[in-house]
């Protein structure tokens, strides 16, 4: 131990005789305070002490602190932070004893956390001035000689920013003994921090702002202990005075009164000082981190100290920031403004404040950012708990019901629960003994009465409450309510419906699944707790409905509105309770109703959920609950098949139609979960639609759908079999062959189809769709090479012409019936189904691509964007397959040109403009899809299209050189300079033997054509020019950027002080210039494109 410390002072003489030697030869240099290249060898450069081999737990206690205590300041910060205040209290005992040399070691360190390296003359501190000092900063900043610590991904600079804030904090700590209130420490630092706040590098305006907020947030902390001790010191003056007049003691007291207020006042000039020099312009520096900083400080400083803050000279930076570009410092913003208005004393102070600006708090509550929405929502709810706004403001809000981000959705639900159905807000019922859940049900009705048309949007709502209200899971209280059983409100039938829809989907979230779907629709994953609570509440809920489930049911069995709710919700019951608990007459009730209500019903909704229902009862329960539930399902099959063969006795015999649509669609629900058989019933399908051609289009749709799934479920079975007879392969042929020959009828006399009509639309398009999945299902790549070859079918050329002519018809119908037609049951989109059936069977490779592909795309650009994004997908997946593009495109060109010249015979001059310009659009559509690197890959494709597309206007030239302006064109400024030169003069040898000049009128598409891709040839071979000269200037590899640190820490630096505030109109003038100083830094070569582009135009 002995020679350790023995050791230790021998290395600390030699520094300290090189730092005199260092000082002596410094005397003898010339004053250069603002030499731009700092010290190499500066007094505090001291040598690092070896750390020992060897060394017990008490020789670190022991010397550790001492050597931390010597080491520099700016190593301490950049290391793990755990001895700053011990450095700290060292470094104000030096101060304290020689006050330069440690003032220049402190600001050595503030310069060196800025990353540059700059020495000042202890000699000549006094002399130095500030603004030369940060000149020569900014000029090592410009020649990159600087450091970033805070953005460093170096080990030593992980903790440094909050290494760098607490070292300020301790040295304000340590200091308000003493040299805190001699003016000259802090007044020289803050000059010196407020200087470098106001220059152009990112990374001193980053440092010094961070540290300028630290010591008024420090300063904040001294001040208050000031002005408890000065209060405490006037209540001892004042009691001392009772006693005496006058006296030592008294005297005593008034010195420290006077002394305390002095320096409190002294502290409140240092906050001001540093508030008007640097916050006043950092809260609208042009870097957002920045910014961010300066308002999360000021939240900080009007809460911590609002006898100085709370003024709304503070306030407005807060308010003018909720209008910030950046959604980092709106968020800060309204953050800083919840926490003041969480405070009840601050809410009468912040009245004018919210007056002015409670409009835009309100609006954030729809940010475009999600995480700032959902914050404002939040402050939105404190200004209501103090009733800062008005109700008839929130309207906007309650839209938020209804949109996309969950979160904000979900935030709204609590604001709503607590300010409209727990009504926390609401003074004059503050906790109202009968807020119970038939109350807080009653006031959710009222809410879902504003979304009762629509019953997505109803779900939202519930979706959106169902955490915050506990009523939704008192699931007895809402079957009570339902049931009208002792109800406290009266329900309508609006109100009924509501609680249905309300009870269904309570009991689907209680057991975890989504009743609103989710956008990226990712399947969810629950933990083994959650799980156990689902199953919790499935028991639950069982329990509470087992008796009076029944009683709904049949209350409720003849209306359609809520009967599809109420019977899906065993589907989330456990139907081993009805055997544990001895009810199993219960079960049996329900399934009995299940099926009378099957049979009451013929809309879509209700037939569904009685399927489901019923399904789920016969699959899921056990023992002889399961085959009764089975064998009540097959005589609701075997009631529904007598039903139909009923109903078509009664159409044969002349009577309504309506009990055969109705049968067939229950047929056709029960049909879309389970195979029944219908064979006998298919034969008089067939009879009824060869003897009765004149049936309604929708029965003949239902007909025709239920004869498809009997073929599709034979073909499933057959499939799934290890074995499969003649017999049935034989019945399987006979009803597909069956199906086709009808449909095919449908093809040879169409029904009619009028444009803006109603009529054959339904039965044109079922026939189209049921085409397309017939051929899909049965295509020959399904059974090549297989036992059942024999089962694959493909459509002749001539069926598949009539198929499309149907289809095209489809295309006619106007916008406004299809939007007429999708709120009715089992009616499709007309126009995007017909076309989705003729692209999956191009897709599928069912049927040749050579006619039915260029068709499809020919359609590209002239029925709105449904029918685009379908041609769309349907390219890209012809691209992956790698068929015949050229031949495609090509053919499709052709079918749009041809379609112009026919509309061209007719006088109108409208129809011939508008029929050549969709021809023009197409191309221009069909070329877009060759971009960027599929350019040069398609660039074979390409050529071919040019080539035989000028091939087929030449060929009856001049009657079709107009497809060369409005088709050809488009792909062959596609294609390089080199390619170019070849087609032009592969075109001035096919007509250099005609006389052009005799039909100038015909010719003119023509020379246009040539003109254009003239020119486009120049345009292309300038730029090339320009890129050659720039390469002969620059061979090589290119350059490796120089001083790529001190460049970006330049970045917008033009926003250092000439910033406007935010909630000006020009802050967008900054972003302009933002864009100019990248535009400046962009390559050459995009100046040489852009330049370009400007001559053309």
């Amino acid at each position: 131990m002995a020679s350790q410390i023995i050791t230790r002072r021998l290395k600390r003489a030699r520094v300290q005789n090189r730092g005199k030697t260092n000082s002596d030869n410094s005397g003898n240099q010339e004053r250069s305070s603002d030499a731009s290249d700092g010290s190499p060898n500066p007094p505090y450069d001291f040598e690092e002490i070896r750390p020992k081999t060897k060394r017990n737990r008490a020789a670190e206690a022991t010397f550790d602190v001492p050597n931390k205590a010597q080491e520099r300041l700016i190593e301490v910060i950049k290391g793990d932070g755990k001895h700053i205040p011990q450095v700290v209290k060292c470094w104000v005992e030096r101060y304290e004893k020689n006050p330069k040399p440690s003032m220049v070691e402190l600001l050595m360190m503030l310069f060196e956390a800025c990353g540059a390296k700059y020495y000042i003359k202890q000699e000549f501190l006094d002399e130095t001035d500030v603004d030369d000092v940060v000149v020569a900063l900014v000029s090592l900043a410009r020649k990159g000689e600087v450091e970033d610590y805070q953005s460093c991904k170096k080990k030593e600079s992980k903790n440094f920013e909050e290494n760098l804030v607490s070292f300020w904090d301790n040295l304000v700590v340590e200091c308000q003994n003493g040299p805190l209130f001699n003016k000259d420490l802090f007044d020289k630092c803050m000059d010196y921090i407020i200087a470098l706040s106001c220059t152009p590098p990112r990374v001193y305006r980053q440092v010094a702002s961070l540290t300028g907020l630290q010591l008024v947030t420090s300063f904040i902390s001294v001040a208050k202990r000031l002005a408890t001790l000065r209060d405490t010191t006037q209540r001892q003056l004042n009691a001392q005075r009772k006693k005496r007049a006058d006296g030592p003691r008294l005297e005593s007291l008034n010195n420290r009164l006077l002394e305390t207020h002095n320096q409190n006042r002294l502290m409140d000039e240092m906050i001001n000082k540093i508030f008007t020099g640097l916050f006043v312009h950092r809260f609208r520096d042009i870097d957002p981190n920045i910014r961010m900083s300066c308002i999360e400080s000021l939240g900080v400083w009007i809460l911590s100290y609002p006898t100085f803050f709370l003024q709304d000279k503070y306030l407005k930076y807060l308010g003018w920031t909720l209008y910030d570009k950046s959604a980092g410092v709106r968020k800060a913003a309204v953050l800083a403004l919840q926490n003041l208005y969480e405070v009840e004393d601050n809410v009468t102070t912040l009245s004018l404040f919210t007056e002015r600006f409670s409009n835009r708090m309100i609006e954030l509550a729809d940010d475009v950012d999600v995480s700032v929405a959902v914050c404002a929502i939040g402050l939105v709810k404190q200004l209501l708990r103090h009733q800062c706004i008005p109700d008839d403001d929130l309207g906007p809000l309650y839209d938020l019901l209804t949109v996309d981000p969950p979160e904000i959705r979900r935030a709204i639900g609590e604001l709503i629960y607590d300010h409209l159905i727990a009504q926390k807000f609401n003074s004059s019922q503050p906790g109202s003994k009968g807020d119970g859940s038939e109350v807080h049900l009653g006031r959710m009705l009222l809410i879902l009465r504003e979304f009762s048309t629509d019953p997505i949007l109803s779900i939202c709502a519930i979706d959106d409450v169902w955490e915050y209200m506990k009523a939704m899971k008192d699931w007895k209280c809402i079957v009570s309510m339902l049931l009208d059983e002792n109800a406290l409100i009266e329900l309508t039938d609006e109100d009924a419906t509501n609680l249905s829809r309300l009870l269904f989907a309570s009991i689907r979230k209680a057991v975890g699944e989504r009743v609103v779907p989710a956008s990226d629709n990712r399947k969810q994953y629950y933990n083994k707790a959650q799980k156990k609570t689902f199953e919790s509440n499935r028991q639950d809920i069982t329990v509470s409905m087992m008796k009076n489930y029944p009683l709904l049911l049949r209350k409720f069995m003849a209306d359609k509105a809520k009967l599809p709710s109420l019977v899906e919700i065993i589907l989330y019951m456990n139907l081993e309770l009805y055997s544990l608990k001895r009810q199993e007459q219960n079960f049996r009730t329900i399934l009995q109703l299940i099926k009378d209500a099957f049979f009451k019903h013929g809309e879509k909704d209700a037939l569904r959920s009685c399927v489901k229902a019923i399904k789920f009862c016969s699959t899921e329960s056990r023992g002889e609950l399961q085959d009764f539930a089975r064998n009540k399902l097959k005589e609701l099959e075997d009631e529904l098949i007598d039903k139909l063969k009923s109903a078509i006795k009664e159409v044969i015999d002349g009577e309504d139609e309506y009990s055969l649509l109705v049968n067939l669609k229950r047929l056709y629900e029960l049909q879309l979960s389970r195979p029944v058989s219908i064979e006998d019933l298919c034969e008089e399908s067939i009879t009824i639609l060869h003897s009765f051609r004149n049936l309604d289009d929708e029965v003949v749709c239902f007909l025709l759908l239920n004869m498809y799934l009997d073929v599709a479920w034979s073909l499933h079975s057959i499939i799934n079999s290890e074995t499969v007879s003649e017999g049935s392969l034989s019945s399987l042929l006979s009803k597909r062959d069956i199906l086709l020959e009808e449909l095919e009828y449908f093809l040879n006399a169409p029904p009619e189809v009028k444009e803006g009509g109603k009529s054959g639309n339904q039965l044109a398009c079922r026939v189209c769709t049921i085409l397309a999945d017939v051929w899909c299902l049965f295509r020959k790549t399904n059974f090549l090479s297989t036992k059942l070859e024999r089962l694959g079918y493909c459509p002749n050329a001539s069926i598949l012409q009539k198929f499309w002519r149907l289809c095209e018809q489809q295309l006619k119908i106007s916008d406004e019936t299809e939007d007429e037609d999708v709120s009715k049951e089992y009616i499709e989109v007309t126009r995007d189904a017909a076309m989705v059936a003729a692209a999956k069977l191009i897709a599928s490779d069912t049927v040749p691509k050579d006619y039915l592909a260029p068709e499809i795309i020919s359609h590209f650009v002239m029925h709105g964007a449904g029918i685009s994004e379908i041609v769309k997908s349907l390219i890209t997946v012809l691209k992956k397959k790698d068929a015949d593009i050229s031949g495609i495109f090509l053919g499709a060109l052709k079918r749009a040109y041809c379609q112009h010249l026919e509309l061209s015979k007719s006088d109108d001059e409208s129809l011939k403009s508008e029929s050549f310009l969709k021809c023009k659009n197409l191309a221009t559509q069909l070329a877009g899809t060759f971009i960027g690197a599929a350019q040069n890959k398609h660039r074979p494709v390409i050529l071919r299209i040019v080539k035989e597309g000028i091939e087929y206007a030449l060929q009856d030239s001049p009657k079709h050189l107009s497809f060369l302006e409005a088709s050809v064109l488009h792909f062959a400024s596609r294609l390089s300079v080199s390619d170019i030169r070849d087609i032009l003069q592969d075109v001035l040898k096919r007509t250099e033997n005609v006389n052009t000049d005799e039909d100038l009128s015909g010719w003119c598409p023509y020379k246009t054509f040539y003109d254009s891709l003239v020119e486009k040839c120049a345009k292309k071979e300038g730029i090339q020019d320009e890129n050659e000269g720039l390469t002969a200037r620059r061979r090589g590899r290119p350059r490796k950027r120089q001083n790529i640190e001190g460049k970006r820490l330049f970045d917008e630096q033009s926003s250092s002080e000439e910033e406007d505030a935010i909630s000006d109109p020009e802050d967008a003038q900054g972003e302009g210039d933002k864009e100019d100083d990248e535009d400046d830094n962009a390559p050459l070569i995009h100046s040489l494109k852009a330049c370009s582009k400007r001559r053309s135009l």
